[in-house]
């Protein structure tokens, strides 16, 4: 008798309604097959925890590489919602997902080698990396991130979004804002001593944080290392001479985690009164020389104070606040397609993230 054996691809994905199609090999989620072949495809996590790269299965069969009930709801996955990043293929299928045309064609992560050139302290807890590429990473739009590996120390990639708009960088050259996680692996290793001459691979670029281009008004909100994405972002509405409103609330601890503070009175300055940068302290001691706004940065998120309804909003950050901010935009009448973020999962979040 003869066998019939399961064809084990590769598989053809169909994506509607853009049209484009892609091939998705052996052992590659669907995600990564789109992201591959140059797909706006939305994500941010990659590992299954964010649920931005969720998608409608049309038609063909797929394997869950986790239980996707964790992130999507059950009215979500009666409906065909798949996560593309927990996704391999048993066929070809037809996938429909909404994709945001960037402002140029996303270029194709690649992994480059370098060093670590410069190490610089930014608060008690953040430090900026800078790292001396032995050759350019394709070209990259602000507010993506890439993948940092220290071979032979760190094999396990962390993400970190990369702080300086492309045209303010060089092309050789990549830098990070990288906070402490407790118990975190690479940030532990980072934080723990002079690391400048460390060999590092980088593989980027990722992410779909990008500026739309739109004459709204822009409200961002970050907190912590969630200033690298955000002040990527802002460098670029600079060199585009501000035309639009443009406000940018930053939530800290105390004056001590606050840090860019020149970059952002530089970015003042070109603004034409375009651009109000707004600290905001949670935990500063009370008697201090502190004038600022204190509580936390979503509460001053008011409607007639910042035009929320016809704003844009850009949130990068830790999990909890990113959802705070989301409820109360919404609330004050952003439409969620207008709000564009950036959880940054760290090591307690998920086992690939930023520790």
């Amino acid at each position: 008798m003869f066998g019939f054996f399961a064809r084990k691809g590769p598989f053809k994905a169909s994506v509607a309604p853009s049209g484009a199609s892609f091939e998705v090999k052996p052992g590659d989620n669907l995600l990564k097959a789109a992201l591959d072949n140059g797909l706006p495809w939305p994500h941010n996590c990659r590992v299954g925890s964010c649920g931005q790269c969720r998608c409608r299965l049309k038609s063909g069969k797929i394997k869950a590489l986790n239980d996707f009930s964790y992130v999507l709801s059950g009215e979500e996955m009666d409906d065909g919602v798949i996560l593309a990043c927990q996704t391999s293929l048993r066929s070809d299928v037809e996938i429909e997902v909404a994709m945001d045309q960037p402002p140029m064609q996303l270029s194709q992560p690649i992994t480059a080698t370098g060093a670590i050139a410069d190490m610089r302290a930014l608060t008690h807890d953040i430090v900026e990396v800078c790292i001396q590429l032995d050759a350019p990473l394709p070209p990259y739009l602000a507010g993506q991130y890439a993948e940092l590996t220290v071979p032979g120390v760190i094999e396990k990639p962390r993400s970190y979004s990369f702080a300086a708009a492309p045209d303010s960088e060089r092309p050789d050259q990549v830098r990070f804002f990288i906070r402490h996680v407790p118990q975190g692996e690479m940030t532990g290793w980072l934080h723990a001593a002079d690391r400048r001459g460390q060999r590092v691979s980088v593989t980027g670029p990722y992410g779909s944080f990008w500026l739309r281009e739109s004459s709204a008004p822009m409200i961002c909100v970050a907190g912590g290392s969630g200033m690298a994405p955000i002040k990527a972002l802002l460098e670029q509405v600079s060199q585009q001479g501000f035309q639009r409103k443009v406000t940018y609330v930053f939530g800290a601890r105390t004056q001590d985690d606050l840090y860019c503070l020149d970059e952002m009175h530089a970015i003042k300055a070109r603004g034409n009164g375009h651009f109000n940068f707004i600290p905001v302290l949670s935990r500063e001691p009370e008697g201090s020389e502190w004038s600022g706004l204190r509580g936390n940065c979503v509460d001053i998120l008011s409607p007639d104070a910042h035009d929320l309804p016809n704003s844009h909003a850009y949130l990068c950050g830790p999990p909890g606040m990113v959802d705070a901010a989301i409820a109360c935009l919404t609330k004050a009448g952003v439409r969620e397609t207008h709000i564009f973020y950036d959880k940054f999962l760290d090591a307690s979040h998920t086992p690939s993230g930023r520790g």
